[in-house]
């Protein structure tokens, strides 16, 4: 389930609109202006997903309102999708530049609507929390810090960097390739003793957390989110 915003002055459309998301499974709101529908998305918490943007609104631009909520630090990772009659290539270029992740102009399909809505969600990026607190274990994103029981953990940039992928990817079995890739930035047939020395290291430091990192026999390592301590 997703949270969505539609902005639609056209009251049929809003209302064909949000039932068929509402069918979908979201929790829809709706606004027919552009101001409110601003108010609706930056009060919203947790954060809105997603924003069904119409570009002709009566009190403002949809552009405007696509350009305001991207300004907004609190709002810019919002993913919007834009639904109007300007189907020029111009109007959708200027849409793009200005951070919109998809274009539909009408009339449109529900059924389209849908499987675009579904597509922008997809590729929405996760709003990942700066701090991270799991257990005994806390990972500030930001500080490039680690405590382990309130203690700091003296992890070189590589040890961090892997210990936070495995953390967004917990649960799922990494492979010794696909992290030398995402950490390492390398690629192709290289030793996977340097993933293993770097796991091993890892475990070392993070004393009684390094119990969060498993190893997977003949596929690779995860960070296994069911042993969480308090």
């Amino acid at each position: 389930m997703a949270r969505i915003v539609v902005i639609e002055d056209e009251p049929d459309i809003r209302d064909v609109v949000g039932f068929n998301l509402e069918d979908e499974g979201h929790e829809v709101r709706s606004s027919a202006s552009g101001k409110e529908g601003l108010q609706l998305v930056r009060d919203a918490r947790p954060m809105t997903d997603l924003v069904v943007l119409d570009l002709m609104l009566p009190d403002m631009s949809g552009l405007d309102v696509c350009r305001l909520l991207k300004q907004d630090a609190a709002t810019r990772e919002v993913s919007i999708l834009m639904l109007t009659a300007k189907g020029e290539l111009v109007d959708r270029i200027v849409g793009f530049e200005l951070g919109a992740d998809d274009y539909l102009t009408k009339p449109f399909s529900v059924r389209e609507l849908a499987l675009r809505v579904r597509a922008v969600l997809r590729r929405r990026k996760p709003h990942d929390p700066e701090v991270i607190e799991f257990g005994i274990l806390r990972i500030d994103r930001g500080g490039c810090t680690v405590l382990v029981r309130d203690a700091p953990v003296d992890l070189t940039p590589m040890e961090f960097k892997l210990l936070v992928r495995l953390y967004d990817e917990r649960n799922r079995v990494q492979g010794r390739n696909e992290l030398l890739e995402a950490v390492w930035g390398l690629s192709g047939e290289i030793a996977s003793r340097t993933v293993d020395v770097h796991i091993m290291r890892l475990r070392e430091k993070l004393g009684d957390a390094g119990v969060y990192l498993k190893t997977v026999r003949g596929h690779g390592y995860r960070f296994d989110a069911s042993t969480e301590r308090t």
